[in-house]
C-alpha cells in the first residue's frame, strides 16, 4: 500500500484517538482501548514500510505519549523485553482472543475424538502410538512405573532433545497456518488424537492417576503452549482468508507480524516444559503426591493466567485510563 493511501485510510481513526487523548472529545472506553491497540499496530506497519516518513514520527509520538500516561514511564531499550511480554503480547492476545478460543475448542473436540476412538477400537492405540511404545509401556506398568520412559537418557540430554522437538512441532503448527489454517489444523489433529488415545490407554489399565502425576508435570505448559501456537497459526490463516479493508498481501503481512509475536511468547513456556520433562518428570513416582500435584497446578496456573486472564487485565488498564479522559 502506498503511504498516501495508508494515511487516507487511517487518518480519521488517528485524529479521533488524538482528540480523545489530548482534546475534549468523549468516547466509549471500550472503543478507545481498541483504538489504542490499532494505533500500535499501525505504528508497527508504518515502521516496516515507511521507516523514514513523517507518518512514523507522528504515530510514534502519539503512541509514546499515550503509553507514558498509561504506564507512568517511557519505554526504553532496556525494558523492550519486559514491554513485549507484559504489554504488547497481552494486548495482541486480547485483540485475537477469539482465535485462541477457537484453538482451545478444536483442541478439546479433537482430544475427545482420540479418547472415543481408543475406547471403541482396541487396535487404535497401537496404530497411533506404535507397537514398540505400547509394548514398552505395558512392561513399565507391570514393573510398577507407568512413566518409566521418562527416565531414559540423561537429564541434560533429555532436556535438549525434548525442547528442540517441542520447538520444531510448535514452529510447524504455526508456520503451516499459511495454508489458510488447514496446516495448523492438521498438526493439531495429530497431536490431539495422540494425546486422547494416550491418556485413555493409561485409564484402561487403571494407571490414569499415575500417568497424570507424571506426564502433566511438564505437559501443563507443553500442551497449553501447543494450543496457543495453533491459535497463532489460525490468526495467520485468517489474515489471508479475511483481509478486511487491506489487500490480501498487506493483511497477511500484518497477520504474520502479530501472530508471530504471540508464537514467540510461547518460547519461555516451551523451554520450561522441556526442563521439567528432562529433570523433574522422571522422579514423579518417587516424589510425594502433593509435590507433583503442586507443580502441575502451579505451572498450569502460570500459563493460564498469562494467556487467559492477564490480557484482560492489561486491556482493562488501558480502558480505565481512557475512561478518565
Amino acid at each position: 500500500m502506498r503511504e498516501i493511501a495508508f494515511i487516507k485510510q487511517n487518518k480519521e481513526k488517528w485524529l479521533e484517538f488524538e482528540q480523545a487523548i489530548f482534546g475534549k472529545a468523549k468516547k466509549n472506553p471500550d472503543d478507545l482501548a481498541n483504538l489504542y491497540i490499532h494505533l500500535v499496530n499501525d505504528l508497527s506497519y508504518a515502521q516496516t514500510y515507511y521507516p523514514k516518513s513523517k507518518t512514523v514520527v507522528y504515530l510514534n509520538h502519539l503512541a509514546a505519549q499515550t503509553y507514558q500516561k498509561i504506564y507512568k514511564t517511557k519505554r526504553t531499550e532496556t525494558n523492550r523485553i519486559k514491554h513485549f511480554f507484559l504489554t504488547e503480547v497481552p494486548l495482541l492476545v486480547y485483540e485475537y482472543r477469539r482465535y485462541v478460543m477457537y484453538a482451545f475448542l478444536i483442541f478439546t473436540i479433537l482430544t475427545a475424538i482420540g479418547v472415543v476412538s481408543a475406547k471403541n477400537d482396541d487396535s487404535f492405540v497401537r496404530l497411533i502410538l506404535g507397537d514398540q511404545y505400547v509394548n514398552m509401556t505395558l512392561e513399565n506398568i507391570e514393573d510398577g512405573n507407568p512413566v518409566a520412559v521418562y527416565k531414559t537418557g540423561s537429564n541434560w540430554g533429555g532436556f535438549i532433545a525434548i525442547t528442540l522437538n517441542n520447538l520444531k512441532v510448535g514452529a510447524l503448527s504455526y508456520s503451516l497456518g499459511i495454508f489458510i489454517g488447514i496446516g495448523t489444523f492438521y498438526v493439531l489433529l495429530n497431536n490431539c488424537i495422540m494425546l486422547g488415545s494416550f491418556q485413555y490407554f493409561f485409564y484402561q489399565r487403571d494407571v490414569f492417576w499415575e500417568s497424570v502425576r507424571g506426564i502433566w508435570i511438564h505437559g501443563s505448559m507443553e500442551i497449553f503452549a501447543m494450543v496457543i501456537e495453533a491459535g497463532a497459526g489460525f490468526i495467520l490463516g485468517a489474515s489471508i482468508l479475511f483481509p478486511k479493508t487491506f489487500s490480501r498481501l498487506e493483511s497477511f503481512k500484518i497477520g504474520f507480524q502479530n501472530s508471530f509475536k504471540i508464537f514467540l511468547s510461547t518460547m519461555p513456556f516451551t523451554f520450561a516444559a522441556g526442563f521439567l520433562e528432562g529433570y523433574v518428570t522422571r522422579y514423579s513416582m518417587e516424589m510425594p503426591t502433593y509435590l507433583s500435584v503442586g507443580i502441575i497446578l502451579i505451572t498450569l496456573s502460570l500459563i493460564s493466567f498469562y494467556y487467559l486472564i492477564y490480557p484482560f487485565i492489561v486491556h482493562k488498564k488501558v480502558k480505565k485510563y481512557v475512561s478518565t479522559l
